[in-house]
């Protein structure tokens, strides 16, 4: 299965990752080592949540001397591996430490990074990491530290030796492993155009070229009748609490987590293929940085869910990275009251019914999401332009990029 490089890693680096066949030797293997390494993190809440009770300090180098202390005393954990099980407690570490620091910055509690939670064992999925010590490619297959060999389905080769590994389980019991690689630049032809891009419901993305528009796919709608229906499967066969559930329930519950996969994909897909394509065919990108959080809480949530304008922001972002095309973010305040040709600004708020905007200084008329598109434009001190290549006269005093914006 061939999936996109996925969100970078650090400065440079980014996600490849892969299917796995795992034999049944393997998978008891993987279960075994994430069995201890479960248990480590359950402990480590344990006295992470005793040494807060008692004002005492609980840090990452407490958690590495548990970590000696307990494997020099348990046999059964010197029977795993320790790369896995370090990484296990510099996650435990980043988690506790975020989530302290909201608390020191009166983060709002609905904002806020949780504190670590014990793993169940029914719930938690299996998650594996391991450095270079713990791992090494031989004849293409992957073979983990403990004398683990599980076979890699090598859809694409990797572009470098990678520094890490994650392998873990998903919900429907596929095995995967997920490499962090250096990246490099892929530099593509230069094209001379420049694009604005504006975020929106109707349509997932409006930009100024209008062979780019992005149209809501709606994967999510497609699938809702069959997902209503493995639902209704999975409340008739609910189990009562503290049982386990029945073999229809499980396999309700399959079809279900199994369906949610594919619409995942199908959003992933289409938005990897369409940023592939925007950044194809153009040199500079004023992106809005939209944050579509707020939505959960109005009447076009399902809607704005089913467009993922979050996932498709991030596959654009990556691509840019990936082939050097310069692209600019630009804040979304104001960007549907202002005009694109002259730069004034309307007294107040568009409504979303309002879908023409019309400037009552120089009596311009242009759709709202055209109009906001290529106020990404002017913003970002690009002139607008889209594919056939019309350039506007560019409004007095707004000429180059506005402080603030970030250059990706």
């Amino acid at each position: 299965m061939r999936t996109q490089a996925q969100a970078s890693e650090g400065a440079g680096h980014a996600r490849y990752t892969y299917r796995l066949r795992v034999s049944p030797s393997a998978c008891a293997a993987l279960e075994a080592e994430w069995d201890r390494c479960r248990w480590i993190w359950n402990e480590c809440v344990a006295r992470s949540k005793k040494a807060h009770a008692e004002v005492e300090m609980c840090g990452p180098a407490r958690l590495d001397n548990m970590l000696t202390e307990a494997r020099g005393s348990n046999v059964w954990l010197r029977e795993g591996s320790s790369v896995p099980q370090q990484q296990l407690i510099r996650d435990f570490g980043k988690s506790r430490a975020k989530a302290l620091k909201d608390i020191k910055a009166r983060v709002p509690v609905r904002k806020r990074a949780g504190m670590p939670r014990y793993k169940k064992k029914r719930d938690a999925l299996p998650t594996l990491n391991y450095t270079q010590r713990g791992f090494r490619l031989k004849d293409g297959r992957l073979h983990l530290v403990g004398g683990i060999v599980v076979t890699v389905v090598w859809s694409r080769e990797l572009p470098k030796l990678p520094t890490s590994v994650r392998v873990y389980r998903d919900s429907l019991g596929h095995w995967y492993a997920s490499f962090v690689v250096a990246t490099t630049t892929e530099a593509l032809p230069a094209t001379g155009r420049d694009i604005g891009i504006d975020w929106g419901v109707t349509e997932t993305a409006t930009t100024t070229s209008d062979a780019h528009d992005l149209p809501h796919a709606q994967h999510g709608k497609t699938a809702a009748q069959r997902l209503a229906r493995y639902q209704r499967m999975m409340a008739r066969r609910k189990p009562k609490r503290g049982q386990a559930g029945s073999k229809g329930y499980r396999a309700a519950k399959r079809q279900a987590a199994k369906l949610h996969k594919k619409v995942a994909r199908q959003r992933q897909d289409t938005g990897r293929k369409w940023a592939k394509r925007v950044v194809r065919d153009h040199d500079r990108l004023a992106v809005e940085d939209f944050k579509p959080k707020f939505l959960a809480k109005s009447t076009l949530a399902r809607k704005a869910a089913d467009a993922a304008i979050g996932a498709t922001k991030q596959a654009l972002i990556y691509m840019a990275r990936k082939h050097g095309r310069e692209l600019y973010l630009v804040h979304p305040a104001h960007t549907t009251m202002d005009c694109a040709q002259c730069g004034a600004r309307t007294k107040h708020a568009l409504p979303l019914s309002e879908r023409t905007y019309t400037c009552t200084v120089c009596g311009a008329v242009s759709p709202r999401d055209k109009n906001s598109a290529h106020v990404m434009l002017v913003r970002a001190g690009l002139n607008p332009a889209g594919a056939d290549r019309v350039r506007a006269v560019s409004p007095p005093g707004r000429s180059r990029r506005e402080p603030g914006i970030p250059l990706l």
